[in-house]
């Protein structure tokens, strides 16, 4: 029997920006991930009228709205447990050796994906307003059972709205 393939969506640093070309990439995610620097809470409420949405507060995440968001954050898709964090510096324990395959981050604004001792990295960069020359992007993760594919997407955009 074969498994089903989740998809989760991947989102960040996108500071009160969403653009119209991020929600459509992300549209059919079965997760979404905002690693941070969300702008606003309306942000968030768009994302969850297309999937569960898993989010951490970024360093310019303030006020009343981004007080229940906690710095850093976990899910599990299939047999995958991901951890989300906004700034990988963050990050001061082992996340192999607590089980994590996947680490979601966000703040440089520059997309990766790179292994590091089993354990998948992503930063989807920024979705939001254009820093430097940097692409505005998002991202994706498509799991099946233990097996992780990160993809990054760099969206078809001018200036921010």
């Amino acid at each position: 029997m074969s498994q089903r393939k989740l998809r989760v969506g991947l989102i960040s640093d996108t500071h009160g920006v969403l653009r119209p070309q991020a929600l459509e990439y992300l549209r059919g995610s079965d997760f979404i991930v905002h690693a941070g620097d969300i702008g606003n809470g309306s942000i968030l409420d768009a994302l969850e009228k297309l999937a569960a949405v898993t989010a951490v507060r970024g360093n310019n995440d303030n006020g009343p709205w981004a007080a229940a968001l906690l710095e850093s954050n976990a899910l599990r898709a299939a047999d995958v447990r991901i951890y989300v964090v906004h700034d990988l510096k963050c990050i001061d324990f082992d996340v192999a050796a607590a089980g994590f395959r996947v680490v979601v981050s966000g703040h440089s604004h520059k997309p990766v994906v790179r292994e590091q001792e089993g354990v998948l990295y992503v930063n989807p960069g920024s979705a939001g307003p254009r820093r430097f020359s940097l692409p505005i992007s998002v991202g994706e993760l498509l799991i099946r059972g233990n097996i992780i594919d990160a993809r990054l997407f760099t969206l078809p955009v001018g200036a921010a709205p």
